[in-house]
């Protein structure tokens, strides 16, 4: 059972947070699979597999699509400290990234975790609502779903700034007159593809799935004459390669795990984004066209480096001098759209954090008519903005950027991981033994990623660990004030049957016509905005509804349940409404389902009373008074009540009340 969201305060997502989450259901939204294509209002498919196949390509792929500009690379480093490249150094890197692909990615990501979808939405916080509502509502799944979150944060903030500044660096190949101009045309790209976000996911799918299809077709025609002049890097698929490579460079091999890493940074975003596009399309994406291209590539890759041991840059030596510029341009469109893998990802994640109560309310603006998922959230939109183009400027390479780059990834996936289990134990009713079994090979592979990648935490990975951290603080104090806030309320609380009671026998005050809804987070309580206007107004109306709105640990609340009506005497009603976490409230509208109780509902005879608190930080409260402070910040900047619940203006009273948290 949920506990009940207080949809007119800042304080509104208080216990959502910290709820029990209901038990698993007939309905259980882990056996669901994610759909096959969007539907329209009426459930009936609009766009087809196919599709939405190709509109991954151009979003959920990006991230991990454009890992040949600098992955091989990078992990080649530490091979060559000594001066020397050997020949079995090459192949090792290769295997590495291969079975880094083939385990992490294909297996773990594309086979398992996408089938752990909520009701067709994927990501950390969707699982951790899986693992909680598994276990009854656990503090420790929804801390770790708060760490999961924050960090994936930070990947959202380094994505964009390292994959376009790699492509562009590619123009100093063509000409080194260049140089000065990377910078500045990195932030232009950057600056134009937020401002495109509000234009959603599907305008934007249909334009770069087409590019990135050609992406992935050039990545792999551009290998292969290579791999044909030296069939010998398919050795690069024995797994013994990579182990031998481990076991005999000591701390080397760590830190070229660091890079080996940055080829598969793009594994979270894809289960990020489960829900703008579905299982089946991602999973056949990936299959048919991505994994081959980019395996492709990296051998390619590597028999170049093989023939040529001195290469500074493999990837766009691949091609012939002639194909450098349209191999850059290429690229650079490319990383555009890595871009927007993240990007989604974050606006999807946000949105689930709002309504599980872990940020405070925020716009939400639906940008397609026939797929709900696909959302833009215009402050979201803003802040990645300012910390991707601060990034840039301060770093001002790929290759710098790449020190920072990984932490983040390596430790939500660990995360996801540990939710994993409980999901397999708990929901797929797996033993806990062969749980930990199926998901131990991931565990401790992540594992020595993360190791490798802590090594680079004085070159650049304190940012994302900053980012993380500052983001944490920020969503635990959020969940913290409002549970101390909903606390003190209860102090005072009027039970509202003992209200309606006293009013049955009361002759002070008169009734006056029309429909007058309070909102509330505790239906059982009389709400604090019909108490102040009984005060001073002396009227109640002829119809009272005392409404709760509930946030569920679903994506989409079932329509049988989404709206409760239970009459309290002659003249108030208790009405609950359910939305999932993946749903925007539209109370105007779910009210009319009423009709079909029989209760008459015009919103022109209704007025929304509301109750609006001003918030003081207390010295002698339950957190320290520059925690308050945050937590003030934060709820003077939540979006107002009135159009988050889609609420006309016109139709809403206020009443303003002052509290200290």
């Amino acid at each position: 059972m949920t506990e009940p969201v207080t949809p007119s305060l800042p304080a509104d997502q208080a216990a959502a947070a910290e709820r029990p989450a209901p038990a698993p259901s007939s309905d259980n939204p882990a056996a669901k699979p994610a759909p096959e294509a969007a539907e329209d209002d009426h459930g009936h498919a609009k766009v087809g597999l196919w599709s939405l196949a190709l509109g991954s390509v151009g979003v959920v792929y990006g991230d991990i699509g454009t890992s040949p500009l600098y992955a091989f690379r990078e992990a080649l480093v530490p091979a060559r400290s000594d001066g020397i490249l050997l020949p079995e150094e090459v192949i090792g890197t290769a295997s590495l990234i291969i079975w880094a692909l083939l385990l992490i990615v294909t297996v773990k990501y594309v086979a398992v975790l996408l089938r752990m979808d909520n009701n067709g939405e994927g990501g950390i916080l969707s699982l951790m609502a899986l693992a909680r509502q598994a276990l009854g509502g656990s503090r420790l799944v929804f801390l770790l779903g708060l760490l999961g979150a924050s960090l994936f944060y930070g990947d959202s903030v380094i994505t964009p700034a390292i994959s376009v500044l790699s492509a562009v660096e590619g123009l100093k190949l063509v000409t080194p007159a260049f140089d000065d101009y990377v910078l500045p045309i990195t932030v232009a790209i950057i600056v134009g593809l937020f401002l495109v976000q509000s234009r959603g996911t599907a305008r934007v799918a249909t334009f770069f799935g087409p590019i990135m299809a050609v992406w992935f077709v050039a990545l792999a025609l551009a290998a292969l004459p290579h791999i044909l002049a030296n069939p010998a890097v398919l050795w690069a698929f024995n797994p013994w390669y990579a182990v031998h490579y481990l076991l005999g460079h000591g701390t080397g091999a760590l830190v070229a795990l660091g890079a080996v890493f940055l080829a598969v940074t793009g594994a979270e975003a894809l289960f990020a984004d489960l829900g703008h596009f579905g299982r089946k399309p991602i999973q056949l994406a990936w299959l048919g066209l991505v994994a081959p291209s980019l395996v492709m590539n990296y051998l390619g890759q590597t028999a170049l480096v093989l023939a040529k041991p001195d290469t500074t840059d493999p990837f766009y030596q691949l091609v012939p001098e002639w194909g450098l510029l349209p191999m850059v341009l290429l690229a650079t469109i490319a990383t555009v759209t890595a871009s927007q893998a993240v990007i989604t990802g974050a606006f999807s994640l946000s949105r689930q954090a709002i309504q599980l109560g872990m940020l405070p309310r925020m716009e939400i603006r639906h940008t397609s008519a026939s797929h709900s998922g696909q959302i833009y959230l215009p402050r979201i939109n803003m802040l990645l903005a300012l910390g991707v183009v601060i990034l840039a400027i301060t770093f001002r390479s790929s290759s710098a950027l790449a020190s920072a780059y990984g932490i983040a990834v390596t430790g939500t996936m660990l995360l996801t991981a540990s939710m994993a289990y409980v999901v397999l134990w708990r929901v797929w009713k797996l033993s806990p033994l062969v749980a930990a079994a199926a998901l131990m090979p991931f565990i401790v592979i992540e594992f020595l990623f993360l190791l490798s990648n802590m090594l680079k935490v004085h070159e650049g990975g304190y940012v994302p660990l900053m980012l993380a951290a500052g983001l944490m603080l920020m969503m635990w104090t959020w969940v913290r004030g409002v549970g101390i806030l909903t606390h003190k309320a209860r102090k005072t609380d009027v039970p509202l049957t003992e209200l309606v009671g006293m009013l049955e026998k009361s002759t002070s005050y008169q009734h006056v016509k029309g429909t007058a809804v309070f909102l509330t987070s505790d239906p059982d309580i009389a709400p604090a905005a019909l108490l102040h206007n009984m005060k001073h107004n002396k009227v109640v109306h002829e119809k009272n509804v005392v409404l709760t709105v509930e946030t569920v640990d679903r994506p989409r609340a079932p329509e049988s349940e989404r709206v409760r009506i239970e009459p309290v005497g002659p003249h108030f009603y208790r009405v609950t409404m359910k939305f999932g976490y993946m749903e925007t409230p539209n109370i105007p509208r779910t009210l009319t389902l009423l009709k079909r109780e029989g209760f008459k509902f015009d919103i022109m005879s209704t007025s929304f009373f509301l109750s609006r608190r001003s918030i003081r930080p207390a010295a002698h409260s339950g957190m320290p008074l520059w925690q308050d402070r945050i937590f003030i910040t934060l709820a003077k900047n939540a979006n107002d009540a009135t159009d988050f619940f889609q609420i006309p203006t016109g139709r809403v009273v206020e009443v303003g009340t002052q509290v200290t948290v």
